[in-house]
């Protein structure tokens, strides 16, 4: 039976304790001249254990912390940081950011955010914090576990490994509107890698899962069984001659094209004037049937959050409507280049949800996708960054299955998938059921109509 007790949780103490100095430094550095200033500080601690093979590979325990200050002198701004929290560290590091700010130019759009968009009052509890109580000795047992389930099938003759991962995270923002934040969270993930066959017949894949509540983990047996079926599916995978057809990205490739999306409207490259999506708000970006909205207040959301990174309040808010872009990206220094508001956006987007749907109306879950596409490629892999923001050019490797009359006909490999995000976002036909909810994204598959595959 085990007696160990578990540790007392010092969490609010360690956040109160970076407010305190946090606001401490705010003070300073108005002293020091500063006409406005801001603090992140943080505190993150982990443990990560790789088991190979059934033998231990790596233990790494972590403990990181940050401290950043930014000051302004009218509408010059410096900054400087440390990882050490001592006095004399804090010292110098105020007195660096007092310097560099003196002698930069003046930036106009320089500054914080409106005092008015801070998220004073009291903030929503979004489920972030669950501590998981785990030694060495049980992390090295769960990744037995889920490698010996994985090896457990016939055609797994090799292993990468099986990682278990747990993570907590203490945050404060404070700035001189007299806004200061504070978050706490935990973040835990196992992951297995596993390979199907021998010699030049070999695949590797994987699988995992990732949560914020231990609780919530699949069973540990299914990570593994499910990256051995998926690396044995991989075998007697063949090339494709060079073709245009349909492509199905499975969900945890299709949030990278929603991914491609926010970058193309986020404020950075929009008054960088380096966007193919440059002045397509209010017009239409995606099928009619589209619908994205950010839902930064999601209880335990893997990007949730009260405030952004200029303690701006976050809310529920839509991007795309109607397949219409509905608003940019932004943070207050983009906003004010491109002479709009923030849109609580500093430090990126916080939970995107993407409705399922589909241009004639119906709803499809992974299945239905297959049908709804007939014969084309099922991509499950991407490789490399082959895209162009500026140009929306899109060229990228890829892995998956040939899919004839809606069923999964083989494995295909050593392919390209190319096209303009133009194209393919205005070509997307459907967006499935079948929804990641791994990740800050939550999407299901996507279907586009048309792409060029190439091959041999």
């Amino acid at each position: 039976m085990n007696t160990q007790l578990a540790a007392p949780d010092t969490s609010i103490e360690e956040l109160d304790r970076l407010a305190s100095l946090s606001e401490d430094v705010i003070r300073r550095a108005r002293a020091a001249g500063a006409s406005q200033a801001e603090v992140s500080a943080s505190v993150e601690t982990g443990l990560s254990v790789n088991v190979r093979m059934d033998e231990v590979e790596t233990v790494e325990r972590t403990r990181d912390r940050g401290f950043g200050l930014t000051v302004y002198f009218g509408q010059r701004k410096g900054s400087a940081s440390t990882a050490d929290l001592k006095p004399e560290s804090i010292e110098a590091t105020i007195a660096q950011a007092c310097a560099i700010a003196r002698y930069t130019e003046e930036d106009p759009c320089a500054g914080l955010a409106d005092p008015d968009l801070m998220a004073n009052g009291r903030l929503p509890d979004l489920d972030l914090w669950h501590p998981w109580e785990l030694d060495v000795a049980q992390a090295i047992e769960i990744g037995r576990c889920v490698e010996a389930a994985g090896r457990a099938h016939g055609a797994i003759t090799n292993s990468e490994g099986a990682t278990v991962q747990s993570g907590a995270s203490l945050g404060v923002y404070a700035n001189s509107h007299g806004f200061t934040g504070r978050e706490r969270g935990t973040s835990h993930s196992i992951v297995c890698s596993l390979i199907a066959g021998s010699n030049d017949a070999m695949q590797r894949d994987y699988w995992y899962d990732s949560v914020r509540d231990a609780a919530d983990f699949q069973t540990y047996e299914s990570i593994g069984e499910t990256a051995a079926q998926r690396a044995s599916s991989r075998l007697g995978a063949r090339k494709l001659s060079t073709r245009e057809c349909p492509v199905l990205f499975a969900p945890e490739m299709a949030r990278s094209l929603i991914g491609h999306l926010v970058s193309a409207v986020s404020g950075g490259s929009l008054y960088r004037r380096a966007s193919f999506l440059l002045d397509h708000a209010g017009r239409q970006v995606l099928p009619d049937f589209v619908r994205i909205t950010e839902t930064p207040l999601l209880p335990r959301g893997h990007a949730s959050t009260s405030f952004d990174a200029e303690g701006v309040a976050t809310r529920e808010s839509v991007l795309i409507d109607g397949g219409v872009l509905q608003r940019y990206v932004l943070g207050s220094y983009s906003a004010r280049k491109l002479g709009l508001q923030t849109t609580a956006n500093a430090g990126g987007v916080h939970n995107l949800r993407v409705d399922a749907g589909s241009v004639d109306g119906d709803t499809l879950d992974f299945e239905a996708s297959l049908r709804r596409m007939g014969t084309g490629l099922l991509v499950t892999e991407l490789i490399g960054h082959g895209v162009s923001i500026v140009t929306g050019d899109y060229s990228r490797g890829a892995a998956g299955f040939w899919v004839e009359n809606g069923e999964i006909a083989y494995p295909v490999h050593e392919i390209t998938v190319a096209g303009n995000l133009r194209e393919i976002f205005s070509g997307i036909r459907a967006i499935g059921t079948d929804v990641d909810r791994r990740s800050s994204v939550l999407t299901g598959s996507i279907l586009v109509d048309r792409m060029t595959v190439a091959g041999e």
